[in-house]
């Protein structure tokens, strides 16, 4: 899973570890510090992969692409497999596009 720095709380890192899920999310400079003063009790500090981050941009370019459509960005179907046929149309579509 590749994230913003807005979800590197400890309990989503902690809810991704459980799940066997790598994640490659910057610290936040805040928690970076308090890690530090906390010495050898502030426990190891996350994996962090720079060239992996890097390609968050293609992933983040496709989210934008489909919230293009009104439906998906605000989630106006209240059944999960019509959302989910309304996000397969849109990826199919933009993908033909090109």
């Amino acid at each position: 899973m590749i994230a913003d720095r807005a979800y590197s709380s400890r309990a989503i890192l902690s809810h991704l570890r459980g799940r066997d899920i790598r994640a490659v999310i910057p610290q936040l400079a805040d928690q970076f510090s308090h890690r530090l003063r906390r010495g050898r009790h502030g426990g190891r500090p996350p994996g962090f992969d720079r060239d992996t981050y890097k390609q968050r941009n293609s992933a983040e370019r496709c989210i934008a692409r489909l919230k293009h459509w009104r439906g998906l960005a605000m989630r106006t179907g209240k059944l999960a497999i019509a959302y989910q046929a309304a996000l397969h149309l849109a990826a199919i579509l933009i993908w033909a596009r090109r």
